[in-house]
């Protein structure tokens, strides 16, 4: 397997060999690479930014019953909601899905804790610029929130996910190099939170509530898998030889932006 890079919270650039095996093991890496911290220089990163499209706009605001996620953008890209998901929460002032708790590791599967969004070639990055935009909030420290593809799948994948209360986000491409950035800090306060994640054909961005927090350089190559977008955790698990990893917490909208 290749080498990854990863993007340090700011403050820990001093890296621990133990921490960096152990996230390349969860992750499914054979090494990662420390990139710089948010506050350095980025070079290599795109001086000019393409123009983006909406892909998909699921503002998550259908009623108590609703089994069918909208999607506003016009594509008509819908998603299905499974039977265990809350729709139709208001929480300080927004109205969204809430996840209740449930250790992400605990069987048995549950695959109505998911959103699944049918596989789609535009939700694909494949080497243009791509953004994954979310609000969510959470009290708890784990969860993959949303995804299309996970380890192993053909053709690479992206996700983010909340491990330690810190939102991760990770492309890796089919040559099993994986690019991740994250919010430099937990942010598990319950408090509602809009995560950015941008990756271009020259690095990767993050950025919390409008402020950077991690960029790193590299390339993923072409991205591109048959997987559905999942939104709550994995699909291809059973808790035993692959975890679900299930999110906790609630999501008032997702956007997907392509150039």
């Amino acid at each position: 397997m290749s080498a990854a890079i990863v993007n340090l919270p700011r403050g820990e650039f001093i890296v621990h060999a133990f921490r960096i095996s152990a996230l390349a093991a969860r992750l499914g890496l054979a090494s990662l690479v420390v990139a710089t911290p948010a506050n350095a220089t980025a070079g290599g990163r795109d001086s000019a930014r393409a123009a983006l499209s909406t892909v998909a706009s699921w503002q998550m605001n259908e009623a108590a019953t609703a089994s069918v996620m909208g999607d506003s953008s016009g594509h008509g890209i819908t998603g299905s909601i499974g039977a265990h998901i809350q729709t139709h929460q208001a929480f300080d002032g927004a109205v969204g899905y809430r996840w209740v708790f449930r250790k992400p590791e605990e069987p048995p599967a549950d695959p109505q804790r998911l959103v699944q969004v049918a596989n789609r070639s535009a939700l694909n990055p494949g080497t243009g610029t791509y953004v994954v935009t979310i609000r969510m909030r959470t009290t708890q420290d784990f969860g993959n929130i949303v995804q299309k593809g996970q380890a192993g799948a053909k053709g690479g994948y992206w996700k983010l996910e909340n491990p330690h209360g810190v939102v991760h986000c990770l492309f890796r491409g089919p040559s099993k190099v994986g690019i991740n950035v994250d919010s430099g800090m937990a942010i598990n306060d319950g408090k509602w939170h809009v995560i950015r994640c941008e990756r271009t054909s020259s690095g990767v961005t993050m950025t919390v509530d409008g402020h950077q927090t991690g960029h790193t350089n590299g390339s993923t190559g072409n991205i591109s898998n048959p997987n559905p977008v999942t939104i709550g955790g994995k699909l291809n698990c059973d808790q035993h030889t692959v975890t679900c990893d299930y999110f906790t917490g609630s999501i008032d909208y997702i956007t997907i932006q392509a150039s």
